[in-house]
């Protein structure tokens, strides 16, 4: 059938085939080089030095060692009920943990920190007064990162927290550059399917276009091919359609074109079936799988809905409301036959639907005939 694009007296026209207007495209188009310009975050974290011990001279020594390093920050807790609160609001990049404390020991510490979601990737520096390797190895078996005999050597002991720290810091920034890699990932992918939606969609209505009705029918024609099952195409025209822009106006006609896109995909049950504008006022439904009684019936159905709707139509020569014609055509595609050959079966149901009053459903007694 000829298309008769239907469009609203200065609104910008939609693409030819049915699909989204320019500014849509752009819009979509521009959230995926959003995504992709999305620059991965670098976590410049600060060292950061916990110290839990009850004996202040360790901590004032520990303080003297770390003063003329610039790049750490020293804090300092006395108390080991208040330790896993307090490095939760610290943050700290390396925890040195006293072994023996009153009321706790450093090792159920250590297992708390392991347990805290706040700390439970921080390395863990175990302070204690034997080198013993009992000790040590209970220390690490609890979560511990390392072991030294108080006090350390300033230089080691210095050594020993930068080199924790930045293992601690490199891993915070991988862990960051993956979460916004993955964000960047999701964002372009959510912009691609939007994208594609738009690229598949026909403007007005909603339904797919005919670009890609003719991707989908292709697709599916070819499996039909291979797995020897019937296909039905339902070709559908809003009767009398160019009457009623002329009698209501070309926004009306729009909306009985919405309208009529809603009920007749409304009728549309399985997930397989393809719902799209032809063109103009023509709509086509692809059932891949159905046989030839199925489809009459769901033609049928549509019908029955559309009428049901009583939208007036004094323009009309058949009904005083609006009313569509259904073409239906049914094939088990072979070797030879392209899938244009169900196309052409169902338009010429069509055209005969509508040269025998239109309002009604007509079959193809073409070459779906034989099915």
């Amino acid at each position: 059938m000829t298309e008769k694009p239907n469009l609203t007296p200065g609104a910008e026209p939609a693409l030819a085939d049915g699909g989204p207007d320019e500014a849509s495209l752009e819009r979509a188009l521009e959230a995926v080089r959003t995504a992709l310009e999305q620059p991965l975050p670098n976590a410049d974290v600060p060292m950061m030095v916990l110290l839990v011990d009850d004996q202040a001279i360790v901590a004032e020594a520990v303080r003297r060692a770390l003063s003329a390093e610039r790049e750490i920050d020293f804090h300092y807790c006395a108390h080991p009920e208040q330790a896993v609160r307090m490095a939760g609001e610290v943050r700290p990049t390396v925890i040195l943990q006293d072994l023996v404390m009153p009321g706790t020991d450093g090792l159920t510490l250590v297992r708390a920190y392991r347990a805290n979601d706040a700390t439970r990737d921080v390395p863990i520096i175990v302070l204690s007064t034997k080198e013993e390797p009992a000790i040590k190895s209970a220390a690490f078996a609890a979560g511990a990162n390392d072991y030294l005999v108080k006090l350390p050597d300033s230089i080691e002991l210095i050594a020993r927290i930068k080199y924790h720290s930045r293992s601690y810091v490199n891993m915070l920034q991988r862990d960051e550059a993956y979460r916004a890699l993955r964000r960047s990932q999701q964002e372009l992918l959510k912009a691609n399917l939007e994208l594609r939606r738009l690229t598949h969609s026909d403007g007005l209505t909603g339904l797919s276009n005919r670009r890609y009705l003719d991707e989908f029918l292709g697709a599916e024609w070819r499996r039909a091919q291979r797995e020897s099952t019937e296909m039905s195409l339902l070709m559908i025209d809003v009767d009398y359609f160019k009457p009623y822009n002329d009698t209501y106006g070309h926004v009306a006609g729009d909306n009985v074109l919405r309208s009529v896109a809603t009920t007749i995909r409304r009728e549309v049950k399985q997930p397989r079936d393809l719902v799209a504008r032809f063109g103009g006022e023509e709509f086509a439904v692809v059932l891949p799988g159905a046989g030839s009684v199925f489809a009459r019936m769901l033609a049928e159905k549509m019908r029955r809905d559309v009428a049901a709707l009583q939208l007036p139509h004094v323009g009309s020569k058949v009904s005083e409301h609006l009313t569509i014609s259904v073409g239906v055509a049914t094939l088990t595609p072979t070797v030879g036959i392209a899938e244009t050959a169900l196309i052409e079966e169902a338009d010429a149901a069509l055209y005969r639907a509508k040269r025998e009053g239109r309002n009604r459903v007509e079959f193809s007694t073409g070459v779906s005939g034989r099915n």
